[in-house]
């Protein structure tokens, strides 16, 4: 049977918006979970919010090369400056040379610690203060986010460091966590506040190494940069040795 020359035209068009509609329906339709664009990346509460790349100074090398102070560099400072290693916490009250209990506040987060506890003696809480308060203060300065450093281990008793080895068979006896003079801060974790801006991991990590190489060079802390357990490793330096 020989269709209508009008059912020809119909079926053309009904063809033609059929493949329209096909070719269209991926522009409007929702994200597959595959999907790695910029904006499925980011919260729905930075949507629209352009992404720009925070300017770091340069430090002269990898982070890896320039922070290479070695354990024996950094335990001669900690004993210098720090306490006698103690056996437990409530040993902290007793000593001659006063400790500091240090909190999460405006500068940095105290993460939950489970092999040590939050002591440090004044000259290492201070400049853990003014680590955070610099990288707060260079971050705002050149542009704005609302991050903080994470501090992930400070002071260690012999209780801590004997419960540390048997989990982790690299653990050094001779840590400089003893001496409260010392502690490490993630740069693979930072405390995201509110997301006003949103910056990357990488750009964070690189501004802490910038802070970190301004106070070492004004003397006032060794530095290590530390591959596997993803931190800097930070001792404070007695005035004597500056």
């Amino acid at each position: 049977m020989t269709v209508p020359p009008y059912k020809n035209h119909e079926m053309r068009y009904l063809t033609i918006i059929l493949l329209a509609a096909l070719l269209l329906a991926p522009l409007h339709g929702c994200r597959c979970s595959g999907d790695n664009s910029q904006e499925a990346a980011v919260p729905d509460t930075a949507k629209g919010a352009a992404y720009v790349k925070l300017r770091v100074n340069p430090i002269g090398g990898s982070l890896a090369r320039v922070f290479n102070d070695l354990n024996k560099t950094q335990l001669t400072a900690a004993r210098a400056l720090g306490i006698k290693p103690i056996e437990n916490v409530h040993m902290a009250w007793t000593l001659d040379h006063p400790l500091e209990k240090i909190e999460s506040c405006s500068d940095y987060h105290v993460d939950s610690l489970t092999h040590s506890v939050p002591f440090l003696v004044p000259e290492a809480s201070r400049l853990l203060t003014d680590i955070g308060r610099r990288f707060n203060d260079t971050l705002a300065a050149r542009g704005g986010g609302d991050y903080r450093i994470k501090v992930t281990s400070v002071l260690r008793t012999a209780h801590a460091v004997s419960k540390l080895r048997k989990q982790n068979i690299n653990a050094t006896t001779e840590s400089t966590h003893q001496y409260g003079t010392t502690f490490d801060i993630s740069y693979v974790d930072f405390i995201n506040d509110t997301l006003t801006v949103p910056r990357s991991q990488e750009d964070l990590k690189n501004l802490l190494g910038e802070i970190l190489k301004e106070l070492r060079d004004e003397e006032r802390c060794y530095v290590k940069y530390e591959r596997k357990q993803g931190c800097f490793h930070i001792t404070a330096r007695p005035e004597t040795e500056k």
